[in-house]
Parts: C-alpha cells; structure tokens; sequence
C-alpha cells in the first residue's frame, strides 16, 4: 500500500449578483438562467452521479446569500424554464437550417445542443423539483459536500467606508446560510478574497480615518472557522490574478497602475492551513487556507491551462440568431473566422487525458511538500464555479473523472476544507497585508479612474444609512418597513459586482444603471423614513414607490437593519 501524500480541497465559489426583476437580455436575468443551465445543474449532477457510484465528491461549495435568494424566488424557475424552452427552439431551427445548407456535422451539433437543453429542463423539472437550493442542501446533510457562505451581496469588505456595514454584510451571510441551510456555516468566501487586517484606515475619496476592524474579526465573531486567501497574501512575491486574461479593457487599465511586489517570505507554505489574528486582542483566531498558484493557473487559463486546448468548445464564437456554439477553440490565439467546427469525441478525449494529467500534478506539488517538510499537504483549489460549463463547457466531465481518479488513487484524498481543519486544525499563527485575488493582489480593478464616482455613493449611502438606523429601531412597523427595505438597496448598492463590470466592459451601462438605480432608490426611501420620523405623514407616491421597491428588490425578507447601527464588538484602541 503506498503512502499517502497528502490531500486535494476543491473549492467552487458561485455568485451572480441580483438580476431578477433588473432586466433579461443581454444583461439580466438570463445571466443566472445561463449560469444555472451551464455551470450549476451539470456540476449538482455530477456531485449527485458520483455520490450514486459511492464516490463521495467532498466539493467545498461556496454560494453567496444573494443567488440563494434568487434560486429561491418563486418567479425563479418560470423564469428558468422559459429561458430553456427558447434554447430548445432555437436549437431545432439551427438544425434544420444546418440541413437546409448541406452541413451536416453541423446540424448533428445542433441536435446535441437541442438534447443537452431538453435534459436540463426534464433535470431540473422532475428531478430537482425545481428547486436547486434544497437539492444543495440534501447533498450537505448526507456527508457529500461542504457548503460554505459569503457576504451577504458580495461587497468588496477592505472598502466599504463604516464598520457596520462590513459587520452586516457577514452576519446577513451567516443568517441567510442558517435560513437556507438548516445549520452554521464552517466557511466563509471573502468576495474576490479581498482581505484587510486591523489598523488605522483611511478611507480613499473622503476625509476620513479611524481604526478599523480586521476582517478576520467579524468572521470570528460570527462564528466561522475558516476563509481563503490568494497566495500572495501569505508569501508575497509576484501575483498571478485570476482576471486580466479574460477581459481587454482591464489591460489597458493595468498599464496605468503602479506594480508593487512584497518580497516573498519563502518559510511559509501554501499547502497547509494557517491561523489569523489582527485585533491584537484575545480573540478566536481563524484559520486561512491559500490558493496553490501551480495547479490553478493549469485550470484557470485560457491561454496555458487545459481551456485553451484546441479540440475545446470555444466560448467566443457564438452562431446568429441562435446564439448556440458549434466551433472549437483551435487556437487561443486564432481569429474568430479560422476557428474548426467542434468534435465532441476529441473533446472527450482530452478530458481523459487532462484529468490524468492533473492528477499527476497533483502528486507531485504535493510529494515536493512532504519531501520538503516531512508533512503530508493539502492542495486547495478556488475557482468561479461558472468556469466549469459555461467558460469551459467540458469543465463539470473534467472535475468528474478527477474525482474518479483520486477516489481511485490511494496516495491522495479529496476533502473539505471543514473536513481537513477538525483532522488537523490549523496551529501557526500570522498575519496577512491587504489585498485580494485581482491583478496586482490589491483593489484597482474595484477602485480606479472609471468607479470611484459609484464609491462616493455607497460611502454617502452608509453614512446615512448608520445615523437613521440609531433613531428608527423600535419606532414601530410603517419605520421598520421603510428601513429594511433601504437596507436592501445599499447592500445591493455594495454589490462588488457594478465596479467589476465597470472596469471589464463587460456590462459597462448596465452596471453604471444598477448603481444610480440602487442609490437614488436609497435616497428617495430615506427622505421618507426622515418623514416618518418627524411625524409627518408621507404623500400617497412615497408608498406606492415604496410598494414598487419592495416587489422589484426583494431578498432577505428576514433582514434586520440593527447591524447597521452599531458594532456589537467595537475594537479596543
């Protein structure tokens, strides 16, 4: 029997900010109804065809709140089917336009497609029951996966200006997990692993500075064991960031920034749990895991990893009007026009080779840590769960016959990172700069030129949001209704999301629309709870409007606006 080498944390983060009732197409709903059809429905089938086999797949599972409530809605699966009824369609007409042009191989792709959609439907119709949620849920409770939470809409915690908002956004994450889970998280994702430790801040834009609170406080405090950090966070050195690569605009942004590098401190590994404390006070400190920079970048890229392959599905090339794929990559680097019709059966075979491939690299990072410490590692593995399926459609077979291969191997194992903390718990304690997973490791793709009017807002926002919070609590229900519901537009508002697609170009208007949506529906709400508050009586469309922000953003019907008006830990100076 050969010796073990240690173990393989695959973690899979799944976050869409809140689209519903914000738009279908291009930009809107038909984000999560992609998501969910490409990435989430083949990825829970997957989990649920090897827990059949017997092969538990111990995927650590991070969803935030925010798609929790959306998966949940009760307009969600209309909105889902219907979505999938028209790739039906539009999958029957290419077919028969294929045929119509002599292209057969290519109509026999559109049969796929026509087939791969009508499974999706009949899976989550019957199957699911049309609920996802509750199918995560059952996978969790039977000992299959972990499931970990996150903020509450994904803010971009190091920053938003006020402590209370970051307290919020974290307990609201933890609330949400207990109102859909059944039980404590263990874990929680930092959006974008955007950490900051405890120190004397100043807020950019603003005259403002005062000591703020680590993160690493308000998930201790919370409960939480465990969040994950890029690697450079704890050994400093060059940062590989998960983001360039895919998005030209951030390219010509990048150039302008100023590169700053920490000298890597080569003592510390990444292969093993460590703890964080920065309050300098006797708190319960948490344990971090650190993304392996070596096998992420394998499946990560486009360019070098195993998604550029040429026999691939390509993302890009889309066919008009039906908006389905029919070519491969071919080349990472190839014109749209030189890109080869798509052979599903080459396809496969690369996944069988790839999955082997990684495997082997598996080991080997790991034996290279055991022969180096004498310790058997654990290799974690973050990524977008939208990666697998809908950035790289053979992404969910890849993972599976990973799964298949370690339960078959005996010198690695797949675990959760829950799992692997009460087996070994972390015992080192130190302390992380700030930063995150961004190019560059710090906050310019979320902080620049082109977003920092949206941070004035948000800053405003929670300024006003703290002081009429203090005087409303108790002031009886037309106040608490008013106040919930503006506490649903700032943490919408704080979404990480608008400034990222603001600086991707990717859904530049519509996220530049979200923001002054979000914001002057705060303001126009807070004029009306400072109304109420006077005693006066608001006019008859402050009502109406407020009935239309309550039906149009609607999540968190258990919210409570109390943790926006003062920290329940204030920091000790």
């Amino acid at each position: 029997m050969a010796d073990k080498l240690g173990y393989f944390a695959l973690v899979l983060h799944t976050h869409i900010p809140y689209v519903l009732a914000h738009g279908r197409w291009p930009h809107g709903t038909d984000w999560l109804s992609e998501a969910v059809v490409e990435s989430y429905i083949p990825l829970i089938d997957v989990f649920k065809e090897l827990a059949d086999k017997g092969v538990a797949p111990k995927v650590t599972f991070s969803i935030t709140p925010i798609t929790c409530e959306q998966l949940s809605d009760p307009s969600f699966p209309n909105e889902l089917k219907d979505y999938l009824q028209n790739k039906i369609k539009l999958s029957h007409e290419a077919e028969k336009e294929w045929h119509s042009q002599g292209e057969e191989q290519m109509a026999k792709l559109a049969s796929f497609w026509e087939k791969f959609y009508s499974k999706i439907y009949e899976k989550f119709e019957n199957e699911f029951q049309e609920d996802l949620i509750k199918v995560l849920r059952g996978l969790q409770d039977a000992g299959q996966i972990e499931i970990m939470t996150s903020c509450a809409t994904h803010g971009y915690l190091p920053l938003l200006l006020l402590d209370e908002s970051v307290q919020s956004q974290v307990r609201l994450g933890v609330t949400a997990y207990h109102h859909h889970f059944g039980k404590q998280p263990r874990g929680i994702w930092l959006p974008e692993c955007a950490y900051r430790p405890r120190y004397v801040w100043q807020a950019p834009l603003i005259d403002c500075k005062y000591l703020r609170k680590g993160v690493d406080e308000f998930i201790s405090e919370e409960g939480l064991q465990y969040f994950i950090v890029d690697t450079h966070l704890l050994k400093g050195g060059k940062v590989t960031g998960v983001y360039l690569e895919r998005f030209e605009a951030l390219k010509a942004l990048w150039e302008r920034v100023e590169k700053v590098e920490r000298p890597e401190e080569i003592e510390k590994y990444p292969y093993r749990p460590y703890l964080v404390n920065s309050s300098g006070e006797p708190k319960r400190p948490v344990a971090i895991f650190v993304r392996d920079p070596e096998t992420g970048l394998q499946v990560w890229s486009g360019q070098v990893g195993y998604p550029g392959d040429g026999f691939y599905l390509d993302f890009h090339k889309k066919h008009f009007p039906s908006g389905l794929r029919f070519w491969r990559v071919t080349d990472p680097k190839a014109d749209l026009g030189a890109k080869l019709p798509y052979e599903r059966e080459k396809a496969e075979e690369r996944v069988e080779e790839h999955s082997r491939h990684f495997l082997t690299l598996l080991k080997r990072v790991l034996a290279q840590f055991k022969k180096e410490t004498g310790k058997m590692g654990i290799i974690v593995a973050p990524y977008d769960t939208e990666l697998f399926g809908h950035w790289w459609f053979e992404g969910p077979k890849f993972l599976k016959r990973v799964i298949e291969r370690i339960a078959e191997d005996e010198e690695i194992e797949m675990i959760t990172c829950g799992d692997y903390l009460e087996r070994y718990p972390a015992d080192t304690l130190v302390s992380l700069p700030e930063g995150s997973w961004g190019e560059g490791g710090f906050h310019w793709i979320w902080l620049n030129e082109w977003t920092e009017w949206t941070w004035r807002y948000i800053y405003q926002a929670e300024k006003e949001m703290k002081e009429l919070t203090r005087k409303a609590l108790g002031k009886g229900e037309s106040v608490e209704r008013v106040l919930k519901q503006m506490a649903r537009e700032l943490l919408l508002l704080q979404s990480s999301d608008w400034q990222f697609l603001i600086s991707t170009w990717t859904a530049r208007d519509y996220a530049e629309i979200r923001v002054a949506e979000h914001y002057n529906s705060f303001l126009r709400l807070s004029q009306m709870l400072k109304e109420l508050l006077e005693g006066k009586k608001p006019d008859p469309s402050a009502w109406q409007f407020l009935e239309y922000c309550e039906a149009r953003d609607r999540p968190f019907p258990y919210i409570d606006p109390s943790s926006f008006a003062e920290l329940t830990y204030p920091p000790n100076p």
